[in-house]
């Protein structure tokens, strides 16, 4: 080796020692950032004594009560029969700090969440008459000074008066002549499916996903009664409606302690 080329390479070595150095302390920062108690993901253990709290169990009986009182609206005030009720409710803890594809789960301790859907017995004959009574339910929900407005949502509108008269036989398929047969109403809150009737080729709701583990008050998962099928509703009552609200998440923690829903 020359002189030339080993001064190089010392220069080189100093150099490289120098950007290491340079280094460490950012990984330094970094690993000490890592292993603080707000960029940990959440234990088992936490997750179960959060789940457990009575601020949780709070606010899982408030959310779950104004969900079953909507569907328990539909049986009393409209032509349906309520005759199966299922709730799914988890709770997960947060994950370690996202450095990178960060999609919200390292943000909280606890997420808590929970999806109910109502299922109804009807007559196949007499469907138009079943969809006027639940919009008939919306309009008295929809007029001005009543409480509860979004119970029922779904009111007269100019679509479902002509849906009404599709399926009494007094007008043409609202959604368009070459349309399949309209199975569902739909609002941000609420979805309401139905067995088709008229067509040739029947769409029928599918049977209830099996019940994941329970494991309260972690997870719980609910079919009332416990036993019943869509299918047993359908041989009871000719066909099925199905309610659906949208996911609700009912408790949550930051990172930092702080409640961000209860």
């Amino acid at each position: 080796m020359t002189t030339k080329q080993a001064q190089r390479a010392a220069t080189a070595l100093r150099d490289g020692v120098k950007r290491l150095f340079g280094i460490l302390p950012v990984l330094l920062i970094f690993a000490l950032t890592a292993c603080s108690s707000q960029n940990r993901a959440i234990s088992p253990k936490e997750v179960r004594r959060l789940a457990g709290s009575t601020q949780a169990e709070e606010s899982r009986r408030k959310a779950e009560k104004r969900l079953r009182s909507i569907a328990e609206a539909y049986d009393k005030e409209t032509p349906l029969a309520l005759a199966l009720v299922a709730v799914d409710d988890i709770c997960s803890g947060g994950q370690a700090k996202q450095w990178f594809f960060q999609d919200g789960k390292d943000q909280y301790k606890i997420r808590c969440a929970l999806r109910v859907t109502a299922y109804y017995g009807a007559d196949p004959h007499r469907i138009g008459d079943t969809l006027h009574g639940v919009f008939a339910a919306g309009d008295h929900y929809a007029s001005p000074g009543t409480a509860g407005d979004t119970t029922i949502p779904f009111s007269h509108d100019s679509y479902r008066r002509r849906l009404v008269d599709y399926y009494r036989g007094h007008g043409p398929n609202p959604s368009g002549p070459n349309a399949q047969e309209p199975s569902q109403v739909f609002t941000p809150s609420q979805t309401l499916s139905w067995d088709t009737v008229r067509s040739s080729k029947k769409r029928l709701l599918q049977e209830l996903a099996p019940c994941m583990k329970s494991d309260p008050p972690v997870t719980r998962c609910l079919h009332e009664p416990a036993q019943k099928t869509v299918a047993e509703i359908r041989t009871q009552y000719g066909m099925v409606f199905k309610l659906e609200f949208p996911v609700v998440d009912y408790y949550q923690v930051s990172k930092k302690g702080e409640v961000l829903i209860s």
